[in-house]
């Protein structure tokens, strides 16, 4: 099971790491993705990290984004830079590719 937290709000420009927890003790075996949803749109893959480091981002992201992992903490990270409104979404996380297992997320607010 995975948990995002580290959301908040936060003005245009500004900064936020995001974290995804996970229990169990396979969680160094498995990709793990970063998703988002803004209000009215389809849930979308913001960011992707593999097993063994490989990373890869959606277009908008690419520079600003970057996403992490320790394997000892069980926790993957999303350092999210140079923010912008358009960032506003509850993010989550789960294993890549999706197996649906959302959980609440975290709320990203960027305000203008």
């Amino acid at each position: 099971q995975l948990q995002a937290s580290g959301g908040g709000l936060v003005q245009a420009g500004g900064s936020l790491r995001l974290s995804c927890t996970a229990s169990g003790s396979t969680f160094s075996t498995y990709a793990i993705g970063w998703y988002r949803q803004a209000p009215g749109k389809q849930r979308e893959l913001v960011a992707s990290i593999g097993a063994g480091g490989t990373t890869n981002y959606e277009d908008s992201v690419w520079g600003r984004f970057t996403i992490s992992r320790d394997n000892a903490k069980k926790t993957v990270y999303l350092q999210m830079n140079s923010l912008k409104p358009e960032d506003t979404a509850v993010y989550y996380c789960d294993t890549f590719p999706t197996q649906g297992a959302w959980g609440q997320g975290t709320l990203v607010t960027v305000s203008s």
